[in-house]
């Protein structure tokens, strides 16, 4: 039975307990700022009325954490023109009220116990729990002496610094280097160049509430204090941010510091406060600066040593820099060197394939011309096959364009005995004495010659061009032939082997690429080969 009491009684201290916090204790007034007093929940605790701040003249910031209703009064004395004040009544910023005159009929005498007698009504019941309540007091006679009071019921966001910058002189005058997002140390030097140092914050509706300090953490005393913010600096969704500029000089020497920003508010003059130094430190940031100044004085002795150090230092991470560049130069070069070699032995490869391929034709033809028993053709094909051979088998990797020019004409005249087509090379003299790569258009003569003009006999052409374009070299071989399908792959030894030369020789002139370019149609065929920035 006495359990069952207890739980009663108990039951009913919580729901008394509940009904005396919903209801508003009018007997206790607190002063809100301006003209306004205050009544709040009965059995509300740590209700901070009235701050009152160095950098916001005519406003008052009361911190209401454990509220959930605020009832605002407001007072005039005796002598006041009533009737020219209007307020206004924003709840989270958006306007409830605006510009509304002071109803004078609802007007009450009221003794404040000082003997003066003061005239006072009732600006509204309003739920504070989670909101901003912000009240503007003005005389329409002097309608910028407006009185803010700003009752804050949400928790006090903790301030975020965004970033730092150092001012620092240059030729044109000053820049800044910055330091966003820092972390909870940040590392400093200051030079004789630097003379001015930021600090960002985050952007909120109650920058006035914050303060600034600087701690030096060696001597434990504050060196800078400031209570106000301008804004500029870094910019974030569109809007300026919050900082305070200091000067350089407040840092006497190398070491720790610790900036401090959190709200300027009374903690202990509240009524019923229990606020613990825990839970003042919720709402207050701190970072440290590790800080390094340049001017700090040396003997000359520590300087030689420091000097000596660092030179050495940097000479022996310079050797070291530098032996391993070295090294990494000597592997590349010889990988190159490497790469070049295998090229060339599969050029030499091809060449050497090139060389029997041709022969084998040349003596096809003259077997061809004398089985005709064509004596004389095969006796002056047999004369330009001699001088032929010799420029053949030379083991020249170059030659000039002179020379071939005449090697092309002795096989185009060679080929003119056979088959009666008639042919041009033409070139620009002063391109002479420019050396390509041996044997370079043959295989596309000698395609041009059997799969081009060999069936029209005297109707046959073939032209040969040595063209400068540029810094480029273009050598084009055409005829005037049936023409052939260049998408499909060519069945040819000669022009299968041209065409991996030319890839070798792509991977030994790296910086001269050889393009070859390849047209056909049912009148012709054009073949054309191009030495980018040969000349």
């Amino acid at each position: 039975m006495k359990k069952i009491f207890f739980i009663f009684l108990s039951f009913f201290i919580a729901l008394s307990t509940v009904h005396a916090q919903k209801g508003i204790n009018f007997s206790r007034n607190y002063t809100a700022g301006g003209k306004l007093l205050m009544s709040v929940d009965s059995s509300a605790k740590n209700v901070f009325y009235a701050n009152v701040f160095p950098n916001q003249p005519r406003t008052s910031f009361s911190y209401l954490p454990e509220v959930n209703n605020v009832s605002i009064q407001v007072y005039f004395r005796k002598n006041i023109n009533i009737q020219y004040y209007r307020y206004t009544i924003l709840v989270d910023n958006n306007p409830i009220v605006v510009n509304k005159s002071i109803n004078i009929a609802q007007l009450k005498d009221v003794n404040r116990g000082d003997e003066e007698v003061f005239r006072s009504t009732t600006l509204g019941t309003f739920a504070i729990k989670g909101k901003t309540i912000t009240t503007l007091v003005y005389s329409i006679e002097k309608p910028l002496d407006i009185d803010k009071s700003v009752f804050y019921g949400k928790p006090i966001p903790k301030a975020k610094i965004k970033g730092f910058s150092k001012r620092f002189a240059t030729d044109k005058g000053v820049d800044y280097s910055w330091i966003t997002d820092p972390k909870e140390k940040t590392k400093l030097t200051f030079t004789k160049k630097d003379d001015e140092f930021t600090i960002v914050k985050d952007r909120s509706d109650i920058d006035y509430l914050y303060y600034t300090s600087i701690k030096d953490k060696q001597t434990n005393k504050i060196i800078f204090e400031s209570t106000a913010w301008q804004y500029g600096g870094l910019v974030e969704e569109h809007e300026f941010l919050p900082y305070v500029r200091i000067d350089k000089s407040i840092f006497k020497k190398s070491g720790d510091y610790e900036i401090i920003i959190q709200p300027l508010i009374k903690w202990t003059g509240c009524m019923d406060c229990n606020f613990t130094p825990e839970d003042i430190e919720r709402y207050t940031t701190r970072h440290t600066l590790s800080i390094t100044l340049d001017e700090e004085n040396y003997t000359k002795k520590e300087l030689l040593i420091y000097t000596l150090i660092i030179a050495c230092s940097i000479g022996l991470v310079f050797l070291v820099i530098l032996y391993f560049i070295k090294k990494r130069n000597r592997k590349k070069l010889t990988e190159k060197e490497q790469q070049k070699d295998i090229a060339k032995l599969k050029l030499n490869s091809i060449r050497s394939q090139l060389n029997p391929h041709f022969l084998f034709n040349a003596l096809s033809g003259i077997q061809n011309l004398m089985n005709k028993n064509e004596i004389d053709h095969a006796n002056k094909y047999l004369s330009k096959f001699a001088r032929l051979t010799r420029n053949v088998l030379d083991d020249k990797e170059l030659i000039n364009l002179s020379q071939e020019k005449t090697l092309l004409d002795d096989y185009l005249q060679m080929e003119q005995l056979r088959f009666g087509f008639k042919y041009e090379i033409n070139r620009s003299e002063d391109l002479d004495n420019i050396e390509i790569p041996s044997m370079l258009l043959q295989p596309f003569v000698e395609n041009a010659v059997k799969h081009g003009v060999s069936q029209k006999a005297t109707d046959g052409k073939i032209m040969i061009t040595f063209v400068r374009q540029a810094n480029d070299l273009v050598l084009t071989v055409t005829d005037n032939g049936n023409g052939f399908d260049t998408e499909k792959k060519n069945t040819g030894l000669g022009l299968l082997l041209s065409d991996s030369r030319i890839a070798l020789l792509n991977g030994i002139y790296k910086e001269n690429r050889f393009t070859l370019v390849k047209q056909s149609t049912t009148n012709g065929t054009k073949v054309s080969l191009t030495l980018t920035d040969w000349l």
